[in-house]
């Protein structure tokens, strides 16, 4: 620990600079970034002689513009590091100088961590400039307390998940390899489009967005696994073009515009772990497929092979109060799926979606997966074994033993829910355009409120949906939604940014717009807006 201390000595904090780990992990200009890095890889190690177990640890902004960067801790199970351990991680990358060492004891001592155990940690970086100088700063952080470190180099955040995951299962999820990751997937793709017929050229044309990032390059490696059964027409490949600049999926989902145009494309973000869907109709119209869509093709195409396989499992459709209204209606009145809503956040997401079966969660940005339970796997591969399943069962399980194996469950990936979707969309023989018409989104508005207050003024219950301070402002929105048809409408405090967070939606665009300026309005004269009132939209 002494030779650690010596060595950081040149990893100073920048003056003035505090860290907040959350969902994303550490995010900001790279140039703000060596010490924490390197604190981070002391950090890992910790966890990694905690657990007896190998971390992840991912160099990677996302969809945040190129010049930033960050990191994100994996635990063993390829999930996000645990509420605690955000803590220390906060802890450690604020702490001055002089007392690092203090806080890397205290840490030791609080989890009784035996600094006699081995460390292992695996690290991956995204395509950034700065990512190649970044994760040195990890694996020395890490070779500083005796940690041993797998460097996989350039690799999608879901690829990292899903290589810790693979090793700390001992090869029971997957091979811990890029290749292994790739036949894994493949595979289990080329089974599912099997019982598609007849499929055309055309059908099996896909036109990708890279992003200009990580994504397009793993794309590139895979694409000779699929053996033309996906055609991918790659842009944004990186060849040219900064990373997310007018492009990915973060772009499209915000601007909503598609930065190519075609009958089916699918647009990455930077890290490749988010993915939204659009097309171009023949006059000429932008259609976003976003997360909410993505969850309920996922799901319906899930209940009905559990109906086909008589299986009794409970699937649930975990969301959050910024999932279209039209989508859980569908969910709930047509399909008869179970629809959760918790807190917005990945992480609440996952940990909603095991308590289930099968448990399917997508946030409106396109980032999710589908989680299967140890209970619902076995019956399913009992069933795949059983000699007495007649042929319509056999083949509705055989579906679903594909499924489980295409899906990656540690995390939201790309190109994994991209086979997924292209795999339902084959064997339901349905186009982008039968997808988009399950159902029709409610037009919807989101704002934002600055407060001169701590943005905390607002607090909330029922997931986020209803306001239980300021005084008076949930009795004003639930006044301001009778107002409008098929309305509803919600506050919260951003989780990223000193503003309140405003949505509505109503049965048109016009209402929605009317109904989120008023809200608004009352959000600045009940919480301490700043600045001019909120303006009409129009």
């Amino acid at each position: 620990i002494v030779q650690m201390f010596v060595y950081n000595c040149f990893q100073n904090q920048p003056e003035g600079l505090t860290l907040q780990y959350g969902t994303a992990g550490f995010r900001t200009h790279a140039k703000h970034l060596d010490h924490i890095m390197f604190r981070m890889g002391l950090l890992a190690t910790l966890r990694s002689k905690k657990t007896k177990s190998t971390i992840g640890v991912m160099v990677t902004a996302s969809h945040n513009p190129e010049e930033d960067n960050g990191v994100k801790l994996i635990d063993p199970m390829g999930e996000m590091v645990t509420a605690a351990w955000e803590g220390y991680a906060t802890q450690l990358a604020n702490a001055e100088q002089d007392s690092l060492l203090k806080e890397l004891k205290d840490i030791i001592k609080k989890e009784d961590i035996d600094m006699s155990e081995p460390a292992s940690v695996y690290v991956g970086k995204d395509t950034r400039p700065s990512s190649a100088s970044l994760s040195q700063a990890v694996l020395d952080g890490v070779s500083s307390l005796g940690g041993k470190t797998h460097d996989y180099g350039l690799v999608t955040t879901p690829q990292l998940h899903y290589m810790v995951c693979c090793c700390n299962t001992h090869g029971c999820y997957g091979s811990p390899t890029v290749e292994g990751y790739y036949q894994k997937l493949s595979q289990a793709f080329l089974q599912l489009t099997q019982n598609a017929l007849n499929r055309t050229d055309d059908q099996k044309r896909l036109l990708v967005d890279g992003a200009n990032g990580i994504g397009a390059l793993k794309m590139r490696e895979m694409e000779p696994f699929l053996r033309s059964e996906l055609q991918v027409v790659l842009s944004n490949d990186g060849s040219s073009g900064k990373l997310n600049h007018m492009c990915g999926a973060d772009y499209v989902k915000v601007q909503q515009k598609a930065p190519q145009v075609g009958e089916r494309c699918c647009s990455f973000d930077g890290d490749a772990d988010r993915i939204v869907y659009y097309y171009t109709d023949s006059k000429g119209c932008f259609h976003l497929l976003d997360g909410d869509k993505i969850a309920t093709l996922i799901s319906t195409y899930l209940k009905e092979l559990l109906t086909q396989a008589g299986l009794n499992l409970q699937i649930a459709v975990v969301q959050t109060a910024y999932a279209n209204g039209s989508s859980t209606r569908y969910l709930e009145d047509v399909m008869k799926v179970t629809v959760c809503c918790t807190k917005t956040g990945v992480k609440h997401l996952h940990h909603a979606a095991q308590e289930y079966d099968i448990g399917v969660y997508f946030e409106a940005n396109g980032h999710g997966t589908v989680l299967f339970s140890k209970a619902a796997q076995k019956q399913i591969q009992e069933l795949v074994k059983d000699p007495n399943t007649n042929d319509e069962r056999k083949r509705a399980v055989k579906l679903l033993e594909s499924t489980i194996n295409l899906i990656n469950q540690t995390v939201g990936d790309a190109i994994s829910d991209m086979l997924m979707i292209e795999a339902v969309l084959a064997i339901r023989g349905m186009s982008a355009q039968d997808w988009d018409a399950i159902y029709t989104d409610l037009p919807n508005r989101q704002l934002k409120v600055t407060v001169c207050a701590d943005r905390r003024v607002i607090d909330t219950t029922d997931a986020e949906r209803r306001a239980v301070s300021p005084e008076g402002l949930q009795d004003t929105i639930d006044t301001l939604v009778k107002k409008y048809k098929s309305a509803r409408s919600f506050v919260r405090p951003s989780g990223t940014e000193d503003v309140v967070r405003v949505y509505a939606e109503a049965d048109t665009q016009e209402s929605a717009d009317s109904l989120a300026h008023e809200v608004s309005l009352a959000v600045y004269r009940l919480a301490g807006g700043i600045g001019d009132e909120p303006k009409p939209l129009h």
